[in-house]
């Protein structure tokens, strides 16, 4: 009987340590998080000290109850889930149930971490336990605290101003007004002719370009040429005074040395997978969570990387050696620096006794294991590998070349270009950038020697606004603000896009007009919670709590007090009209009546006159891609030219085009419908092409139609699963032993009887508060 039980949180894992541990151990797996908040309000009760309620998570009950079972058997326990705040409270959860249960009494309870999954960590973190840290459980028990009165206030709160089914975060809503404040610096940017003169050269039939720096002696500014026709003019000067040649004036040469990148965190790794593999955050942890677990490589499963979520920059004395041995015998000792490269991390917050991402194993090289892993992890592990050896490896040396060419007097192009003296660790890898393409090249030139004019050109340029945020640099700017934690990127990136409150466009954050809206509201009423420093100083005071430097009880009361009264204060002093105040768009040229643009329950829409007019006000919703602070008053009126009335059919039924709550349709008759999709549009669309749509409607509820029955609204219908009965309130399966077509209508009626009622859509009456 094997005496020693060890917890980790995934089977895969539990698999691969299994065989490393031999059969003293029986290792299982608590799948993830065991216990949570309860879901409804006073889950935390500030009342008595921030007292937290837990209670199992019903999907992991037969997990734990299995764990249980082994224990009783088991003389000690290892609790070995991963070595961040998050595992540490696993840990803590999993111990807190088993002696709830009273089958931990007296048996040693023991504490492994480790950093990579391989016999000789495992054995090593075995070895060599230690106690539950109750400072990292207290962070992460502060965090959730936090995070889940945060959310069970104000979410409410946003339900009741603006709409149903609203989320706010601590940590999400200054992820999102960093997107909306980019978006509205983007619409506010005007843009900015200039114009630049190049000179296209050429020496030894080596062409080459330079740019013009200096113009009558004077140095050129970046809006010093501002129209077509001054940079005309100074063409054609320019080309008269250089007489078909230009002088090299001036020549420097430098070497510069480009030092190579520290090895992967998180938030690095996140970016660089964005960046190079085209993969989200999320799938890039996803993807890197399987290599650390644990892959079957010929019979034999490993561990390929360090733990993934991480923001230290070291690397253990050993994977260094490991490296320096393998850059000297696969790329030769001139790549190798005397002594290695060490990197110090920019976070203050970083836990330096964690390693940065690296393989295992440094002799594990892709190409031995490329057949043994999937397309995405293959790709994903090569930028691991090659960033973590190229880290050890020497500067990249470059020979920096400048050229002033005079062209006249008081004028002057300037050239430049740098030639590679040794690649150094570029061989490998280089940062940021999908092709490793070869910088540029300027021919063999000396001072005063004239080169060969081909052409002067003048181009015109426009500044441009500032680019919308894309995954890998949304990642960056929350770690530069201190935003959240390397674990926390993808959540915080999937959280906005599943509330719909930012949408992908070519791969960049832009926000939806709900977005705008609940930045809005948030950043107004509770500015002090949205703040950039607010949020970055609660990250600094939850990494103090998990060092022990600090209690996070009278953390927690420090922020509730003002936090829960200013809720209060907001509820009863802000209507949802403040809110939802609309923009004047201007005056309806038929009615007279003010037009403005706002948010409703199922999203933006436009509104003629007012709730005080004796006429009632007229609506339409916003059409796709229309957002409510671009929309003009006549992109607005289009809206109103709906429902369209287009002509009737063969049979004399009116045939219309409207926008419904599901999307744009044909109506035909009294109460037929067919949707509309693109590339029809309800605006343009003509009789003819409606027509069409309602006879391949008609023909397709024909072809659906097996059998009616005269008299009775039951029909026999085809459907997506299947054959079915139907009265048009209640849905029956047909038995599988019955051909549809011989059912007869007292078998339909049984049937239909015999079938649940349908649910109805929305939400349920009754049944309390939903956790928000």
């Amino acid at each position: 009987m094997s005496s020693n039980l060890l917890i980790v949180e995934s089977p895969a894992k539990a698999k691969t340590i299994n065989k490393y541990l031999g059969k003293d151990f029986v290792v299982m797996a608590s799948y993830g998080h065991v216990r949570d908040l309860v879901p409804r309000d006073g889950a935390v009760d500030p009342a008595d000290d921030f007292a937290v309620a837990y209670e199992l998570i019903d999907k992991n009950a037969r997990h734990i109850e299995a764990i249980t079972k082994a224990m009783r058997k088991a003389d000690a326990i290892y609790l070995a889930t991963d070595l961040d705040r998050e595992g540490e409270a696993i840990s803590w959860h999993v111990y807190e149930i088993l002696k709830e249960r009273g089958v931990i009494d007296g048996k040693p309870v023991h504490r492994v971490v480790f950093g990579e999954i391989t016999p000789r960590a495992i054995k090593e973190a075995v070895a060599n336990p230690r106690e539950i840290s109750m400072d990292l459980v207290n962070a992460q028990q502060a965090r959730r605290a936090l995070d889940y009165l945060v959310g069970f206030n104000l979410s409410p709160l946003l339900w009741k101003k603006v709409r149903r089914g609203l989320s706010a975060g601590r940590v999400q809503t200054p992820a999102l007004r960093m997107i909306v404040e980019r978006e509205e610096e983007i619409e506010r940017f005007e843009p900015r002719e200039y114009w630049t003169i190049e000179a296209d050269l050429q020496k030894d039939d080596q062409p080459f370009a330079s740019k013009l720096i200096e113009y009558q002696g004077r140095k050129l500014e970046q809006f010093d040429i501002a129209s077509e026709d001054q940079a005309t003019a100074i063409r054609k000067e320019l080309i008269a005074a250089a007489g078909g040649q230009l002088e090299i004036a001036d020549l420097t040469t430098r070497q510069r040395k480009r030092r190579p990148p520290p090895p992967f965190i998180t938030s690095t790794l996140q970016q660089e997978a964005v960046t190079k593999l085209r993969f989200s955050a999320s799938k890039a942890m996803r993807v890197a969570q399987q290599l650390y677990e644990g892959i079957d490589i010929g019979g034999q499963t490993q561990g390929l990387i360090t733990y993934m979520r991480t923001d230290s920059v070291s690397l253990s004395g050993e994977a260094m050696d490991d490296l320096r041995a393998l850059i000297a015998a696969d790329y030769g000792p001139e790549k190798l620096p005397e002594r290695p490269n060490f990197y110090k991390t920019k976070s203050k917050s970083a836990q330096e006794a964690h390693e940065a991402i690296r393989p295992t194993v440094a002799a594990n090289r892709p190409d031995k294991l490329k057949a043994h892993l999937s397309s995405d992890q293959y790709r994903l592990y090569v930028l691991i590998w090659n960033r973590t050896v190229a880290c050890q490896m020497k500067p990249a040396l470059f020979n920096i070349v400048s050229a002033t060419m005079a062209c006249g007097e008081g004028n002057n192009f300037r050239a430049s270009g740098s030639t590679v003296i040794d690649p150094g660790y570029l061989v490998v890898y280089e940062e940021g950038r999908k092709d490793k393409s070869a910088p540029p090249k300027l021919p063999p030139l000396e001072k005063g020697e004239r080169v060969d004019l081909t052409e002067i050109r003048s181009e015109q340029h426009f500044t441009e606004p500032p680019p919308r945020y894309s995954e890998a640099s949304l990642v960056k700017a929350l770690e530069e603000h201190g935003i959240g934690r390397p674990s926390t990127y993808a959540a915080i990136i999937a959280t906005l896009l599943n509330r719909e409150y930012v949408e992908l466009e070519k791969r960049r954050f832009a926000p939806t007009d709900v977005g705008r809206v609940v930045s809005k509201f948030l950043g107004e009423h509770f500015s002090r919670y949205v703040d950039y420093d607010f949020t970055a100083r609660m990250e600094d005071a939850l990494d103090a709590i998990s060092r022990g430097e600090r209690e996070w009880v009278p953390l927690m009361h420090q922020f509730w007090e003002p936090f829960s009264a200013l809720v209060k204060d907001k509820e009863e002093s802000v209507t949802r009209a403040d809110v939802m105040q609309g923009r004047e768009l201007g005056t309806d040229p038929e009615s007279g009546r003010p037009m403005s643009v706002r948010m409703g329950r199922y999203g933006p829409y436009v509104q003629i006159g007012t709730k005080d007019d004796d006429e009632k006000p007229r609506f339409a919703g916003l059409r796709p891609g229309q957002k409510m602070d671009l929309i003009t008053l006549d992109e607005a009126l289009e809206l109103f030219k709906l429902p369209r009335e287009l002509g009737e059919t063969a049979d004399g039924e009116s045939v219309s085009a409207n926008i419904g709550r599901y999307g744009p349709y044909v109506k035909y008759g009294p109460k037929s419908f067919v949707s509309i999709n693109p590339p029809d549009d309800p605006y343009t669309i003509s009789l003819e092409r409606a027509l069409e749509l309602v006879a391949e409607k008609k023909k397709a509820d024909a072809e659906r139609l097996i059998k009616s029955f005269d008299g009775s609204e039951i029909e026999i219908l085809r459907g997506r699963y299947g054959p079915y009965v139907t009265d048009g309130k209640k849905n029956g399966r047909i038995p599988k032993d019955r051909e549809p077509e011989s059912l007869s209508l007292e078998e339909c009626q049984e049937i239909i009887a015999a079938a649940p009622a349908r649910r109805k859509r929305g939400r349920k009456k009754g049944g309390g508060r939903k956790s928000a």
